[in-house]
């Protein structure tokens, strides 16, 4: 059996994200994985949204638990971390939180997963966090580094140019080095946002009333900035007949305010049309010049 991994932050970003691409391949009869790197403790949520609940944490590894029976995920791992919330805040102080452990760290604990589950795919965020988040951001870093640690591959991204450069292969003594067993290497995706939807939505929101540059529930999230971080997309996949598994994942994070139920009219039709496709950039193996748009993660 086809195994793929998801490796994210929080309880929520399997769905948000890239729910239609897990419900696909689960219902495709590939076993599908969702490492959870904390139990989103640093998320904002409504006090009535508590009865029941001794903390965030509970909440939200329950919310998860919901979404991965509406994904038909094989399995559901966490990787002990603390959350670390937004940069800058108080939480990426915490000695438990992601924002502060050691990238080797984090990428021992990810070679852990990967040594148990052999995946054949791994999708992570990207080099820029998606939006930002500081524990997207150490999930890239720590995945890449999981890969130099267990395969000796050099993976390359650059932070501070808006391109994303080629993954480049270590070279030793004339030869690259990479295991033997090549064939076990998973093949490796980050997520990737099309800069088109992202301008049109840059343009609208203004005219219902939205700021572009404070965006989402707690107005951190700045869309004019992230039109400018480029992430190639090299796969997209038509998840359109799995978006109801998607929806009614997202509805389980119901503290995180689903997508879907947030801002204008507008706002959430752009989400929801927007959806139908899911798109990433592959890593590894190295992309040819040669090589079209994919339409499978697993290269078939």
């Amino acid at each position: 059996m086809k195994t793929l991994v998801a490796i994210f932050a929080h309880p929520d970003d399997e769905s948000f994200g890239i729910g239609g691409t897990l419900a696909k391949y689960a219902h495709e009869g590939i076993s599908t994985h969702y490492v959870c790197a904390t139990r989103g403790e640093s998320g904002t949520v409504d006090p009535e949204m508590m009865q029941g609940y001794t903390s965030v944490a509970e909440l939200r590894s329950t919310e998860l638990e919901c979404a991965s029976r509406e994904l038909g995920l094989a399995g559901v791992h966490y990787l002990d971390y603390r959350d670390s919330g937004m940069l800058g805040s108080e939480d990426n102080r915490h000695e438990n939180s992601l924002f502060a452990a050691a990238t080797d760290e984090v990428a021992q604990r990810i070679i852990r997963c990967i040594e148990r589950l052999k995946p054949d795919v791994i999708i992570t965020h990207d080099q820029f966090g998606g939006y930002g988040h500081p524990d997207h951001i150490k999930l890239n870093q720590a995945t890449l580094r999981a890969y130099e640690m267990l395969y000796d591959i050099q993976l390359v991204t650059k932070e501070d140019e808006p391109t994303l450069t080629q993954p480049s292969i270590a070279i030793a003594d004339g030869h690259a080095a990479i295991s033997p067993a090549q064939t076990a290497i998973p093949r490796l995706y980050v997520t990737a946002f099309s800069r088109r939807f992202l301008r049109l939505a840059v343009r609208l929101l203004p005219l219902v009333g939205q700021d572009p540059r404070k965006f989402g529930r707690n107005k951190d999230i700045d869309l004019v900035q992230i039109t400018s971080w480029f992430v190639p997309i090299t796969a997209q996949l038509n998840v359109k007949p799995y978006i109801p598994h998607k929806e009614r994942a997202s509805a389980c994070h119901l503290s995180q305010r689903p997508p879907t139920q947030q801002g204008s009219f507008i706002t959430r039709l752009a989400f929801r049309r927007a959806q139908h496709l899911e798109t990433f950039s592959r890593l590894y193996p190295p992309l040819k010049r040669s090589e079209r748009m994919e339409t499978d993660l697993f290269g078939a």
